[in-house]
């Protein structure tokens, strides 16, 4: 198989490097190569500006508005977008729930719902996690009972990342409790302005509150909100699955944090000499590039049998080995910028609303390496835990 770049995607991807370079605010930029946090005007306003271009659900289908772009070019338009760095559009809405309702969705969902996420009118947040449901999501208790044209939704939902700026949330919720637990499960979209929704946030250990509870009670959601069909969610969850862990393997982003790993290594100085030349530094930093490098490969290959397999409307299980691997590179690179930055890393920043727990000890950029290597714990569990999806590779691609 022939992995070199045509001249033509070769100059696609200058394209799009030209176009963040003349686009993306110098500010936004900024905050996300020291790490600092992000408003969610910062992430509106560049998602308009994608979406003014025609570029903020690139890999949807056109007549959807997505660009028609073949596999590979998504893929460059991807790694360029996180190598730059440039916000990504919200996942949730963009890779998540849009192609489901691309995909399932009736026409009056389709034609409501897809403009209004590419161009971040609506915030989505997922509904899926529980507190006795988060590996083993197929046993969660939200329950939906159907009364006319409205169904009742009572239960609770955790780690709903981004909830506080939430329009709308999409919910695996149980609509028949007697059938095998994966085939009572479906799947709704629920507007939070909706009376009975509640949002406790959560305060997790790098003092960030990026994710939250939320409690349905006696919640009415019409009837007409139901994506597919009845007690069909489970199917529509693996597929939207399939498409989350395609994007976690995030090589544009590693890239772009070794390439800042290496600058900043250049800078300080460990024994009088940059930590750059140190011996055991460059082993450790030689040795996730090599899985970087081997991660791209493994992307590159699934992205060129996605191309020759077509939209099938089911996850491709290899996917799960990008999810692994990709996740588990993301917490190395976060590893190697403790390292870096060394006693400058023990104070750190916390949300902007609650001020840091102390002021940053130069240097500056310093103080977002404590919070993002913890927060990066996360990563090899949330979209399913890697221990989950070695389970899916043993039984889907080994056939064990």
């Amino acid at each position: 198989m022939d992995l070199r770049f045509t001249p033509e995607e070769t100059a696609f991807r200058e394209e799009v490097r030209a176009f963040f370079r003349d686009h993306l605010p110098a500010e936004t930029r900024r905050k996300l190569v020291d790490g600092d946090h992000m408003d969610r005007d910062d992430l509106v306003q560049w998602t308009r500006t994608l979406n003014d271009k025609g570029w903020a659900v690139a890999h949807w289908p056109k007549e959807y508005g997505g660009t028609g772009w073949d596999p590979m070019r998504q893929y460059i338009f991807l790694e360029e977008l996180q190598k730059f760095p440039a916000p990504q559009p919200l996942p949730f809405g963009v890779n998540m729930v849009g192609p489901v309702i691309y995909t399932f969705g009736s026409d009056a969902q389709k034609q409501h719902y897809l403009p209004r996420i590419a161009n971040l009118d609506d915030w989505w947040c997922q509904g899926f996690s529980e507190p006795g449901a988060g590996s083993d999501l197929a046993s969660l208790k939200t329950r939906a009972i159907r009364d006319g044209d409205h169904y009742i939704v009572n239960g609770q939902k955790t780690w709903t990342t981004l909830a506080q700026y939430a329009d709308w949330i999409f919910c695996l919720v149980r609509t028949d409790p007697k059938a095998k637990k994966q085939e009572g499960i479906s799947f709704l979209l629920i507007d939070m302005k909706t009376p009975g929704i509640e949002v406790r946030p959560i305060v997790t250990m790098d003092g960030g509150r990026e994710i939250n509870e939320v409690f349905l009670t006696d919640v009415k959601v019409p009837v007409e909100n139901l994506v597919g069909e009845e007690n069909k969610g489970w199917d529509y969850a693996k597929f939207l699955l399939g498409n989350e862990r395609v994007n976690i393997a995030r090589v544009g982003m590693s890239k772009q944090r070794i390439a800042r790993i290496r600058e900043l290594a250049a800078k300080e100085l460990s024994g009088g000499r940059p930590l750059l030349d140190d011996p055991r530094f460059r082993e450790k930093l030689a040795s996730v590039e090599i899985d970087l490098k081997a991660l791209e490969l493994t992307q590159l290959r699934v992205v060129a049998a996605d191309a020759r397999r077509g939209n099938t409307g089911k996850p491709d299980p290899a996917s799960s080995y990008l999810k692994i691997k990709g996740s588990e590179i993301q917490q190395a690179t976060t590893h190697l910028l403790m390292d870096v930055m060394g006693p400058h890393a023990m104070p750190y920043q916390g949300e902007p609303d609650e001020g840091s727990n102390e002021p940053p000890i130069e240097p500056a950029y310093a103080g977002s390496a404590a919070p993002t290597y913890f927060n990066f714990r996360k990563v090899s569990i949330y979209g399913g835990s890697n221990e989950i999806q070695k389970n899916i590779i043993a039984k889907a691609v080994l056939g064990l």
